[in-house]
């Protein structure tokens, strides 16, 4: 009896102990979790190419005119323009001529895609030049062009020489009777050197250096290539004064050979 009472208080202090030290047991943390894993950045897409600018100027014209393209384009790897113009550099112009009104289409490529822009030339049509009247010009008469062309050549007193300053005058004369009897509208005129003098000396003496001035006057146009067929020579002496005053400067103006139409 008394060893059966041992027993059970043995086995209950074992009891006792077991509780009393699982009570007292450390409880163990549990291990922290990993970080997670930093977050994947995905590439960006690549952009379009960028047309910075695409400009005609002037963007109206006149028919025939040129307009200038202008363009400017980041990001390609590929420009081109219509209209016949084909592939060009990423920035650049080109004169254009358009026949008609026409827009152009640039389009930019590169490898995040295609990128285009328009612009539009205008053309007008030269304007009409104005509608002029023809110009009516009066035909001058013959005596008009001699008058208008044709020189007197003066003499020294008492001579008949040709003279350097009337050389120069009759040269040009020359010039100007040949214009005279290549035009049509005086076909069969001739001309009539007149041969003049002062009031000194008598009437027969003057009319004899008057005709020898006038001959001398034909002579040096004739070596010139004037048609001596169209000339004439006459011969009025001291008969029709230019000027009538009594001084060297009017007697001056006196001699002389004339030319006139008949």
């Amino acid at each position: 009896m008394k060893r059966q009472f041992v027993n059970v208080a043995l086995t209950a202090a074992c009891a006792l102990a077991l509780f009393g030290t699982a009570c007292h047991k450390k409880t163990v943390a549990a291990a922290p979790l990993p970080p997670p894993p930093p977050p994947v950045e995905q590439p960006k897409p690549a952009e379009k190419p960028v047309i910075s600018s695409f400009t005609a100027e002037p963007s109206t014209v006149v028919k025939g005119s040129p307009s200038t393209l202008r363009w400017a384009i980041s990001g390609a790897s590929d420009v081109s323009i219509d209209q016949g113009i084909g592939s060009v550099q990423a920035s650049g112009s080109r004169q254009v001529y358009p026949s008609n009104d026409t827009t152009y289409t640039l389009i930019a490529r590169g490898v995040g895609g295609t990128s285009s822009m328009t612009v539009s030339v205008r053309v007008t049509a030269p304007e009409a030049p104005p509608v002029t009247q023809p110009t009516v010009t009066s035909r001058r008469s013959a005596s008009e062009f001699l008058s208008q062309e044709v020189q007197d050549a003066f003499f020294d007193y008492d001579s008949f020489s040709i003279r350097d300053d009337a050389r120069g005058v009759l040269t040009n004369d020359a010039s100007a009777l040949k214009r005279f009897f290549s035009d049509d509208n005086y076909t069969g005129t001739a001309i009539v050197i007149e041969g003049h003098c002062d009031e000194r000396g008598s009437d027969a003496y003057n009319v004899a250096l008057g005709d020898k001035r006038a001959q001398a006057a034909l002579e040096f146009l004739k070596g010139l290539g004037v048609a001596e067929n169209r000339l004439k020579t006459v011969s009025f002496g001291k008969e029709r004064q230019s000027c009538s005053e009594q001084t060297e400067a009017c007697w001056q103006q006196n001699r002389r050979v004339h030319f006139a139409a008949q």
